[in-house]
């Protein structure tokens, strides 16, 4: 059987149908920019200080000087948490007596703020924090929300290969974007903070699996000559154009509800979609449903404008080639042998610190100094120009090299934050130690097998044969078959 690339070639290579592929997948992954980052304004932490009810008789000396204050980035600030005992500040109010002429201030007792928050509205309007007052003891939700809403990714990690190896890459690429959308609307409706939490779960869940799935049914449509612009200038910068889009929407809209409606209709838009974007045919054909691989290429075809085969895939021809019963493969066959579980070990390090630092960054921006918008913004901004020298990089040099300066490179600039002037903003540890993470993926990755310009294992068997530092040997036409997999297998 020859092989599938070369049985299409006859469509060329950027067709009006590759073009229609590639940005329709591209722009379906706008919704997980947003989604991936939105916490950053739905749960953003503005200023706040203990309330005091204005039942209580005070006088405009003592409203004033009821929180007391503390020194911050050499300012001072009002506490968060704490304010005056109220029933003494009245008593000294109804007295007459002045704070700090005639009182100490320092001598009074505090107590927390029993009567709840005020909260600046001078950046948010709204957030989940002002809406549930998840701040001083309840502080630690903020930060659990976020978590556990990669844990959501993680378990949709988990799931998404399976699924799309048992009901096909369309279905649920389709099926998790309505999942993502879905809960993001339901979203709007919660009633208290557990509800939002378990929620944006499931939205975490639909978030990565959206992005995986657009990934391998892209890669499976398009020929070897644009996957890599597909993985890099495609899925990746149209992921930051989401991103981008994110502050601005944020910027207009400061009400959390609101904004999450907002944030829904992109996915909604998506819905058309199902209707131009078609089944991977390498995965029809694993599945035995040639007619439907065949009908696809001829429509393929025929955008492109050019005149295909009577018959692609012979079916008696695929017949033979095909197992009689396709191999089940499982997570624990990435751990069958020494070399395959060495890489993948390597692999799940490499996924994992750069994710770390990616949205450690990505999610500290508001708390840089500066206005948390554009910080936002140009977050995302700066991606672009990277995925653009990634693609460059990526098709004239070696791939774990590049790899491993870009992750030099990184972890050496965060390592280095720690020398900006104090005046700045100066809570180091976190850059220490994430540039600290980089840096050892960094040298992880040098450990890689190199993959530019050679042939890819295509099974668990060839899996077995790779060792060292490289795998095969670099033959002629070994460039036209990188990253050629007949059918890629997702379910591990």
């Amino acid at each position: 059987m020859r092989d599938y690339d070369e049985v299409t070639a006859f469509l060329g290579k950027w067709g009006p149908f590759q073009r229609l592929i590639f940005f329709l997948l591209s722009a379906s992954i706008i919704p997980n920019g947003f989604n991936g980052m939105s916490v950053v304004f739905l749960a953003g932490t503005p200023e706040h200080r203990c309330r005091v009810p204005d039942t209580a008789n005070l006088s405009s000396a003592w409203r004033n000087h009821s929180v007391p204050v503390r020194l911050q980035d050499g300012r001072e600030v009002l506490q968060s948490c704490r304010r005056y005992r109220l029933e003494k500040i009245v008593n000294f109010s109804a007295l007459g007596l002045e704070p700090g002429r005639d009182v100490d201030l320092e001598q009074l007792e505090q107590e927390g703020c029993l009567d709840g928050w005020e909260f600046s509205q001078d950046i948010y309007l709204s957030t989940i924090v002002t809406e549930w007052s998840l701040v001083c003891e309840e502080d630690w939700k903020t930060p659990l929300t976020t978590s556990l809403f990669f844990v959501g990714v993680l378990l949709g990690s988990f799931v998404s290969g399976q699924l799309s190896d048992r009901f096909g890459r369309k279905t649920i690429l389709f099926a998790t974007m309505a999942v993502q959308t879905g809960f993001s609307f339901l979203q709007i409706f919660s009633i208290n903070w557990e509800m939002f939490t378990v929620l944006f779960v499931i939205v975490g869940m639909g978030q990565i699996s959206n992005y995986v799935v657009a990934f391998i049914l892209g890669t499976e449509i398009l020929g070897k000559s644009v996957r890599i612009i597909f993985s890099t200038l495609g899925v990746c910068t149209f992921f930051a154009v989401g991103y981008m889009l994110l502050p601005l929407f944020a910027y207009f809209i400061r009400d959390w509800r609101m904004l999450l409606l907002a944030l829904t209709v992109p996915g909604v838009l998506c819905v058309p979609l199902w209707w131009f974007i078609p089944e991977s045919p390498r995965w029809l054909i694993s599945q035995r449903r040639f007619e439907e691989a065949e009908d696809i290429i001829q429509k393929a075809a025929k955008i492109n404008n050019i005149t295909a085969p009577v018959v692609v895939f012979d079916p008696m021809e695929q017949q033979e080639q095909l197992p009689l019963k396709q191999q089940k493969v499982f997570i624990l066959d990435l751990f069958r042998t020494w070399n395959i579980a060495t890489i993948t070990i390597m692999s799940l390090l490499l996924w994992m610190l750069t994710s770390v630092g990616y949205f450690a960054l990505s999610l500290n921006t508001p708390n840089l100094h500066g206005d948390p918008y554009l910080n936002c913004f140009f977050s995302a901004l700066i991606e672009v120009p990277a995925y653009i020298a990634a693609w460059l990089l990526l098709r004239t040099l070696p791939r774990r090299y590049v790899i491993a300066g870009v992750l030099f490179f990184g972890g050496s600039v965060l390592l280095l934050i720690q020398l900006v002037p104090a005046g700045a903003y100066n809570r180091v540890l976190p850059y220490i130690l994430m540039g600290s993470l980089t840096v050892l993926i960094g040298i992880i990755t040098l450990f890689f097998p190199e993959s530019f310009g050679r042939t890819l294992p295509e099974t668990l068997e060839q899996m077995q044969k790779v060792k060292g530092f490289r795998y095969g040997k670099k033959t002629k036409g070994s460039i036209e078959k990188e990253e050629n997999p007949k059918v890629i297998i997702t379910s591990f």
